[in-house]
């Protein structure tokens, strides 16, 4: 597989604009679980970015290019994202957002090591031992000799991680998908799915019943009855309908331009992204644990880049050959 010069610069740009949008999107969902559950969420932002996406399929071609020979493959990758978004976003309502984030970037990894059996992505020894030094910093940012003291429930801080290996199996079927699919299709379809499932999840989960279960934070957001938004509170919803949709897409189009194991390092720019928004926003500062942890992830994820761009020449670059 051979990949144009300047296609991993240009897959950068978008995963820049994809990041900028989900570290905001994560802020004001973050800010609702405290009022709405997870599910309305999700449903009143997918619809609002579901419109948006429609605009974009017409500048691509129109709604033809929503056709595709492989429906079982599109909707297997947006029940991946959605149950991705419901894990992380569970998460998120209980964890710091910087500590949430950075175990969540286990993804880069996944999508690296995913890479290899899944498109014939080849990763060279090197490459591998960086992926090995990232999940070391995984493992440090859980901070498993805390758990016995700690008032957080040990499984919370699995659920990023659990939502990274759904993101990047979504990614790996991006790049697959890429090759019969514009990006604009991409983004609807997975709008489309959230839209529907959250409606399954409001019609079970809706009256709220169910939120006795359990007091736990994440439980409380994803069981929690529905309530009318407040009109304060419309503007928000909005803006994550234009975030959703900017993810969806600006995300598609990365992923859709370069190489997945190439790609993935830049994500890396959320982490600083979230730590600024969790410090201004929620007073979470990282602690000595999630510095380190995160210095290890992105130092592997650098290691990754770095190795990738020693492989460009002039005319062309070939990510397959590490």
């Amino acid at each position: 597989m051979v990949v144009q010069a300047g296609s991993i610069q240009k897959a950068s740009f978008y995963v820049f604009l994809g990041m900028l949008c989900i570290s905001i999107n994560d802020l004001l969902v973050k800010q609702f679980s405290k009022n709405y559950p997870l599910h309305e969420i999700i449903f009143i932002r997918s619809l609002i970015a579901i419109l948006l996406i429609l605009l974009l399929v017409k500048s691509e071609g129109g709604l033809k290019i929503l056709k595709t020979q492989q429906p079982i493959q599109h909707a297997l990758r947006a029940v991946a994202i959605f149950l991705c978004n419901m894990i992380f976003f569970a998460a998120i309502a209980t964890l710091p957002l910087a500590t949430a984030t950075a175990l969540f970037f286990v993804a880069p990894i996944f999508i690296t090591l995913l890479s290899i059996p899944l498109l014939g992505e080849r990763v060279g020894v090197r490459r591998l031992l960086a992926v090995i030094t990232g999940f070391l910093g995984v493992f440090i940012m859980m901070k498993p000799n805390t758990w016995a003291m700690s008032v957080i429930p040990p499984f919370i801080y699995f659920l990023p991680v659990i939502a990274a290996v759904l993101y990047a199996l979504m990614q790996i079927m991006t790049r697959k998908l890429s090759k019969s699919s514009k990006p604009a299709a991409l983004a609807f379809y997975i709008q489309l799915t959230f839209v529907i499932f959250s409606l399954i999840f409001g019609f079970i989960f809706g009256d709220g019943k169910l939120a006795a279960v359990s007091s736990n934070t994440s439980l409380q957001f994803i069981l929690k009855g529905w309530s009318d938004p407040e009109i304060s509170d419309l503007p928000y919803f909005v803006a994550l309908g234009f975030l959703a949709a900017g993810v969806s897409y600006f995300m598609s189009k990365a992923y859709s331009t370069a190489a997945a194991a190439s790609v993935a390092p830049f994500e890396y720019v959320l982490l600083p992204l979230s730590i600024f928004w969790g410090w201004t926003f929620f007073g979470d500062i990282p602690d000595l644990y999630i510095f380190t942890g995160i210095i290890f992830i992105v130092g592997s994820g650098l290691y990754v880049l770095i190795r990738e761009k020693k492989k460009e020449i002039p005319s062309s670059f070939c990510p397959n050959k590490s």
